[in-house]
């Protein structure tokens, strides 16, 4: 008689989902004596095929039995459809740097930055095991959603997009657009690093009520300032609260210019109860230009293929910019000889627009409504006053690098980005102003009505 042979155990990949951080899970050791312990776990990290990682955080009663008996078992769950594993492993090693350290510190760190306990959540090692065994525990499970497909079209797709633009505020904007249609996210934001300042700043985003343009964000703080600092993905799939982003930006507001009234903070853009986040860097040849995040209201939203996709493009995307910032400034370039006579300031009609330029840190004020600061405030303050004092309205990108009023960071620092990012404040807050792209490291300002410029010093 035939009697029909027992699947075989499952494989660490087909149980990923246990490790998305959703459920708990537990964690049995034994002392040397014999004497078990079983404690809740912070994390478990799948690191591959035959290994994980439990994040060591504290010298417990676990830490202490693994390493005089190096076995264990952990429980895991997967929440999609509510099937339990044992995890019968062996401990191999601690890590304290390098990539799996930083991905998992980077993890931890941004579930610890929402919750509050940043100091307390901090990363000491990997603990490094191997999986000798996988047991399902019996009971009753949901059946498996049906498979997903169409990513890696998706990101396909995503690419072929992003290698046709030939502008960065068309990059931008197309990187938002392949992010909807091709991997159906309606949420997503674009931001910049502000090397010298060490902050993020908002440059595109779709799905919100406000663009958000122009927010900020400091390194480290929330899964977005997280990302960037660790250069790691973050993927949380939990109800967070966007008002911790809005709190990180005036708390260093206040801290690094407290003379300054909060009405320079543009609010962040940000769903009010997100459920899922993931937050990628986007980096490109070495260095952190930025990060790229997305947000549902959906629990669970984004899994480890969903990451892999958003590291994929966010990749593409940093070449890409990286290869527009240096063709937007050939060397040399200067406005062309016969380029037609600027308007006269006084050609422009109407009442005419207050102006403030706040020469201590560049903010910018348009009547009383603040516009912008920084190395773009400091842009701006630079085009309206050769325009009201010598009636110039065509410029170049590289006359404003080599500018040292601007005091643009370094090389690096992606002025074009710099300049969207002043296109979009004006558009949005001061259409009598705007900034268009007239050539290859050429703009113009176009102004419609007359400007009051007034420089305040920082002794005023």
């Amino acid at each position: 008689m035939n009697h029909p042979q027992a699947a075989p155990p499952p494989s660490l990949h087909a149980i990923r989902a246990c490790f998305e951080g959703a459920i708990p899970a537990i964690m049995a050791t034994c002392s040397d004596d014999g004497t078990p312990n079983v404690a809740y776990i912070s994390q478990v990290y799948y690191v591959d095929a035959r290994h994980v990682a439990l994040s060591f955080q504290f010298f417990n009663k676990t830490r202490k039995n693994i390493l005089v008996n190096p076995f264990g078992t952990a429980l895991v769950m997967d929440p999609t459809i509510g099937a339990f594993y044992r995890l019968h492993m062996r401990y191999l090693r601690t890590e304290t740097a390098g990539p799996l350290f930083e991905a998992m510190k980077a993890q931890l760190s941004g579930i610890a930055s929402h919750s509050g306990m940043a100091g307390v959540f901090r990363l000491l090692g990997s603990d490094v095991y191997e999986v000798e065994a996988i047991e399902p525990v019996e009971g009753r499970h949901q059946p498996p959603p049906p498979p997903r497909h169409g990513l890696l079209a998706g990101v396909r797709r995503s690419a072929e997009r992003l290698s046709a633009c030939c502008a960065t505020d068309e990059l931008l904007q197309t990187v938002l657009a392949v992010l909807n249609d091709h991997l159906d996210v309606r949420h997503a934001m674009v931001l910049m690093l502000d090397a010298a300042a060490q902050r993020l700043y908002t440059v595109a985003s779709c799905g919100y009520a406000t663009s958000g343009v122009g927010s900020e964000i400091e390194i480290g703080h929330g899964v977005i300032g997280v990302a960037a600092r660790e250069r790691a993905p973050v993927r949380i799939s939990h109800m967070t609260n966007a008002a911790s982003y809005s709190h990180a930006v005036r708390s260093s507001m206040l801290e690094t210019e407290p003379g300054l009234a909060l009405d320079t903070e543009i609010p962040f853009p940000g769903l009010t109860e997100p459920h899922s986040q993931l937050a990628v860097p986007i980096v490109s040849g070495g260095r952190l230009l930025g990060a790229l995040f997305v947000e549902s209201p959906m629990d669970m939203r984004f899994g480890f293929e969903d990451e892999d996709a958003l590291v994929a493009i966010a990749g593409h995307l940093g070449a890409a910019l990286d290869l527009l910032q240096t063709a937007s400034e050939p060397a040399g370039a200067s406005v062309p000889a016969d380029t037609p006579a600027a308007p006269a300031a006084s050609a422009a009609t109407g009442t005419p627009l207050t102006v403030r330029h706040y020469l201590a840190n560049n903010s910018v004020f348009v009547g009383d409504r603040y516009l912008i600061k920084g190395v773009a405030g400091a842009i701006l303050g630079k085009l309206l006053r050769e325009y009201t004092q010598e009636g110039r309205s065509e410029f170049t990108n590289r006359e404003l690098r080599l500018d040292p009023s601007i005091r643009l960071p370094d090389l690096s620092d992606n002025l074009e980005a710099r300049l969207v990012l002043l296109q979009r404040r004006l558009a949005e807050n001061c259409p009598a102003i705007r900034i268009e792209k007239t050539g290859r490291g050429r703009f113009s300002l176009r102004v419609d009505r007359p400007v009051a410029l007034t420089d305040i010093a920082a002794t005023d």
